[in-house]
């Protein structure tokens, strides 16, 4: 039974539960755009799903009704009480009073045939996903409600102005296949910011061996510490410039291009390479 506007408005007023702006508590409660994030989510009964901030639970009634498991996090602990009443006796739901970041930081769990489907509190969104994504077993699919502004860097692509960290590091091990904005309206209180719903595959097979990954990183982190400049100046911070020579060269990169016109697969076999050739560097031939 969906809950409407009213009734989320009354519930707030009957527990006293005054929200907490700088936890980005700004509850979805159109109908139909609820459907159409359960919908992007391809749920089976076989399912496990991860929710992050469910906050009156909207989106945590559809995930109940058409999954096999939900586990929810929450931070609010006056929301989790309302969820533990709402749903009491509700077998397939796991509620969880924590702070999710900490909690993935902290708990190493095989998300692999997981899907995370969530309204993000945007505060922490960004966080939450690249955490998601920098572990060998994430999750295989992403439908995640944040700021527009942050799903058009997830969604960038290379010579655009959005392009850049975020883009990489979640595209390292996802492929977002679609987006959609949803109106201020459908939220309430109304938020600041503009919203859209993405979703995110994992890729079917890793892009790079787990070893690689630390490598990865720095060269992109490196790569764009400093947007203006060139990327083979910035990553003498790191690397040997001899060594960067060849690198540029076997992936043939253009050694005066700056970061945000790099591809993926560019940043991928740069990385393979200067992987390799420190490898090789430490262990010399005898």
């Amino acid at each position: 039974m969906h809950m409407k506007l009213s009734e989320m408005r009354q519930l707030l007023v009957d527990r006293d539960i005054q929200l907490t702006k700088s936890l980005g508590q700004t509850f979805l409660h159109d109908a139909n755009v609820l459907q159409k994030i359960a919908a992007a989510g391809e749920l089976k009964k076989t399912d496990s799903v991860l929710e992050i901030g469910p906050g009156l639970g909207p989106l945590t009634e559809l995930l109940l009704a058409q999954s096999g498991h939900v586990l929810a996090i929450e931070k609010d602990k006056r929301l989790v009480d309302f969820l533990s009443d709402h749903y009491k006796g509700e077998s397939h739901l796991k509620l969880l009073h924590a702070d999710a970041l900490d909690y993935l930081r902290d708990h190493s769990q095989d998300w692999s045939a997981w899907k995370m489907i969530s309204n993000l509190p945007y505060s922490v969104a960004s966080p939450i996903l690249v955490e998601l994504a920098q572990m060998t077993a994430a999750p295989e699919r992403i439908v995640a409600t944040l700021q527009l502004e942050v799903v058009n860097r997830i969604v960038a692509r290379p010579g655009t102005g959005d392009y850049g960290l975020l883009t990489l590091l979640l595209q390292m091990r996802y492929k977002p296949v679609e987006y959609f904005k949803i109106p201020a309206s459908c939220f309430f209180p109304l938020p600041d910011v503009e919203s859209a719903t993405v979703t995110l595959i994992r890729h079917p097979a890793p892009l790079f061996e787990p070893g690689l990954q630390p490598t990865f990183e720095k060269v992109v982190r490196r790569g764009f510490s400093q947007r203006r400049k060139m990327m083979f100046k910035l990553l003498k911070g790191d690397w040997q410039e001899p060594m960067l020579q060849e690198a540029f060269a076997l992936t043939s990169i253009d050694r005066t291009i700056r970061a945000e016109r790099v591809s993926l697969d560019q940043f991928v076999a740069l990385t393979k390479v200067l992987h390799a050739s420190r490898a090789q560097s430490a262990h010399p031939p005898a």
